[in-house]
Parts: C-alpha cells; sequence; structure tokens
C-alpha cells in the first residue's frame, strides 16, 4: 500500500529527499563547527532512506548504491554525535 502511494508521487518525494539532502549540507557549510549534527545526520539519513525507497521502486541500481551508502554513512555519524563509537 505504501509503495503503491510512493509510487503515484515518486517525482515529488523525490524532490522533497533532494532538498532535505541539500538543506543539511547547506547548514554544515553556513554554519561549519556551530551545525546542529545530530540533526543534521538525522536529517541526512532520513533523506537517504526516502531516496533509497524511490531508487528500490524504480529499480535504479546506481541510486539505490549510492542511497544505501548514504544511510551507512549516516548510521555511523549519528552514532558518533552520540559518542557510542
Amino acid at each position: 500500500m505504501m509503495n503503491a502511494f510512493v509510487l503515484r508521487n515518486i517525482k515529488l518525494i523525490e524532490i522533497v529527499g533532494v532538498l532535505m539532502r541539500v538543506i543539511s549540507f547547506t547548514l554544515v557549510s553556513w554554519l561549519g563547527p556551530k551545525s546542529p549534527f545530530l540533526f543534521v545526520w538525522v536529517f541526512n539519513t532520513t533523506d537517504a532512506v526516502i531516496l533509497s525507497w524511490c531508487a528500490i521502486l524504480k529499480q535504479d541500481v546506481a541510486y539505490i548504491i549510492l542511497n544505501c551508502f548514504w544511510i551507512l554513512v549516516g548510521a555511523i555519524g549519528i552514532l558518533r554525535t552520540l559518542s557510542v563509537i
């Protein structure tokens, strides 16, 4: 059911995911060390999940790999920000 919703609205959902990524990297670029890193990592990882889901539904292997990689990077970033690793 969720996949059908995503497929019906895939262009809008992808745009939202891309804008989220732009916002997260813009925050880091503008604020540097004063960036809210945990927020940025969670936000960036969320957009990677969104974009991975869209890529999986479209069967776009290159973007599946790219965005799943960003999920992994985001998970590590979140854990480092929380001083877990």
